[in-house]
């Protein structure tokens, strides 16, 4: 690698900042995505999601059966510029009934935002996806918005996060009254105050103070506010976290920043602060060790794969993650699990529905590949010879349905249709043992939804569900598997590989089998 293209290599790996943003439904995430991409110009207006009935649906929604539900149910990425930074937003559905496909998204990330509703505090669906951050140590910023309506005590907000997620917390700024009474920030950092204005946040109104005893402070907040602030304040300096940027990095301590992502206020101060702390693109764990970003071999891996983003078009994208060295498009590199060398013809990126085609791309780029059924989830591209990185995460399906075609002559559609869904790791497939009747397992009820209108929309099948008992999938490993083991509150299957899974009605079925079998070992995930 000759000195330039090191540099080159060098500066575009430091440009890059690749996060996905994590959230319960209706926090707002929907609404902040699309006032980051105002501010690097990626969309003239932004389609405010409010309205459901409303014609222009957000740019970030494409699904149809999101545009029914105004929910982002398919993980989608979008790229924009701001400020010398090439920033990647990885966009994880925020609905309960959410999928494996959003943990894996966070696979891809190198660090998350976690915006948090001031009125609700931490929710479930924001616990689980903080977890899986967690178990890879990446830095969290905490966006707590709705600050313009009624909301809880901020330290009752940041009490939360520790007790719910057992993260420390530094507020980088602080409220000064909040719903109809809000009046601005006050940035701890900087100094200063900005101004809240409603609707109109074109230009922020930002005033350079002393301190918080600043007069212009009192003038800001009023009376009563002003004594609140002062308070809180001085709280914070003696009892709060000092900031510790080793620990915002290890992922112990999270910034955490107010505002209001509807009224566009506070999302400029947070992106700005947030380039400056979030990590670039970091090593990653494969089969030859850590893999550096600044290798001059390309390499990356496929987290997601998306079938028929273009109804027009029967197509399948495989996204991948760029892990090191420099992607050009036409590139020649081996597919490691095919064990053969394959071209990366029309590589594409996305801003919501509109894709380019891209011709070179750097690591912590998420690009979308044309796939001819060739990639499934985890496959390893690269120029390294044949290493694998670590495998993606599966998660232990927790709904179960038994599924049959209404037109038993359309059963090769059907088929089709049931692996490609499984390729893309939508759903998880078993088969009862004699009967070979075909069970369904999902970690969200919402896969269910997809899983029958993608089979009607995409392969012209009507499939009838039907809701079994089971809570539990464990997979079995024993010298011999006796399935008249199994008949009480439990059933014994094969999973798409032929290993035993036992599915489990309760916790206590799930204990007592395995009491019954100690030689056996019962596994969370495929072994």
């Amino acid at each position: 690698m000759s000195m330039d293209t090191k540099q080159k290599m060098n500066e575009e790996v430091q440009k890059r900042r690749t996060f996905a943003i994590i959230s319960h439904p209706d926090a707002g995430k929907t609404t902040l995505t699309e006032k980051l991409l105002l501010f690097g110009g990626a969309i003239r207006l932004a389609g405010t999601v409010k309205g459901r009935k409303a014609s222009k649906h957000a740019t970030s929604d494409w699904m149809e059966i999101e545009k029914q539900r105004g929910i982002s149910v398919t993980s989608s990425v979008m790229q924009f510029d701001y400020e010398g930074h090439r920033v990647n937003i990885l966009d994880t559905p925020g609905h309960q009934d959410f999928s494996e496909d959003t943990y894996r998204t966070l696979t891809a990330a190198d660090s998350a935002v976690m915006l948090i509703d001031s009125a609700k505090g931490v929710e479930a669906q924001t616990k689980k996806l903080f977890q899986v951050c967690r178990m890879r140590g990446i830095p969290i910023f905490t966006f707590i918005n709705k600050l313009d309506r009624e909301g809880q005590n901020p330290f009752d907000l940041l009490e939360e996060l520790e007790q719910v997620l057992g993260i420390r917390s530094y507020p980088m700024n602080w409220p000064i009254g909040s719903g109809k009474q809000f009046r601005g920030v006050y940035d701890r950092k900087m100094t200063q105050v900005e101004l809240f204005q409603g609707d109109d946040h074109k230009e922020i109104q930002v005033r350079k103070v002393s301190g918080y005893e600043d007069p212009i402070v009192k003038e800001i907040a009023g009376d009563f506010f002003y004594d609140q602030l002062v308070q809180d304040l001085e709280l914070l300096d003696v009892a709060g976290d000092e900031f510790d940027f080793d620990k915002v990095a290890s992922g112990e301590l999270t910034p955490v920043f107010f505002g209001s992502a509807i009224n566009n206020f506070g999302v400029q101060t947070f992106l700005e602060n947030f380039l400056k702390l979030a990590p670039t693109p970091s090593p990653r764990g494969s089969s030859a060790g850590e893999i550096d970003p600044l290798s001059d071999k390309f390499s990356g891996y496929i987290f997601k794969i998306q079938a028929n983003m273009n109804p027009a078009h029967r197509d399948r994208i495989a996204f991948l993650r760029i892990c090191s060295g420099k992607f050009e498009r036409g590139m020649s590199v081996k597919h490691v699990r095919a064990g053969k060398d394959i071209k990366l013809s029309q590589p594409q990126q996305f801003l919501a529905q509109d894709r380019d085609i891209v011709e070179e791309a750097y690591p912590g780029d998420i690009i979308g590949l044309f796939d001819p059924g060739i990639f499934r989830l985890g496959d390893t591209l690269s120029q390294m010879g044949n290493i694998e990185f670590n495998e993606l995460p599966t998660f232990s399906p927790e709904l179960f349905c038994k599924v049959t075609v209404k037109n038993a002559l359309k059963h090769k559609q059907f088929q089709k249709g049931v692996d490609q869904l499984t390729e893309e790791g939508t759903i998880q497939v078993f088969r009862t043992i004699g009967f070979d009747d075909m069970i369904l397992g999902v970690v969200g009820q919402l896969q269910f939804e997809v899983f029958e209108y993608r089979m009607k929309a995409e392969y012209g099948v009507d499939v009838i569900l039907q809701r079994m008992n089971y809570q539990f999938a464990r997979w079995i490993i024993d010298e011999q598997v006796d399935p008249g083991k199994f008949r009480i509150n439990s059933q014994l299957v094969k999973d798409k590989n032929d290993h035993y899974v036992v599915l489990f009605e309760s916790e206590y079925a799930m204990r007592s089998a395995m009491e019954k079998n100690p030689t056996a070992q019962f596994l969370e995930n495929a072994p």
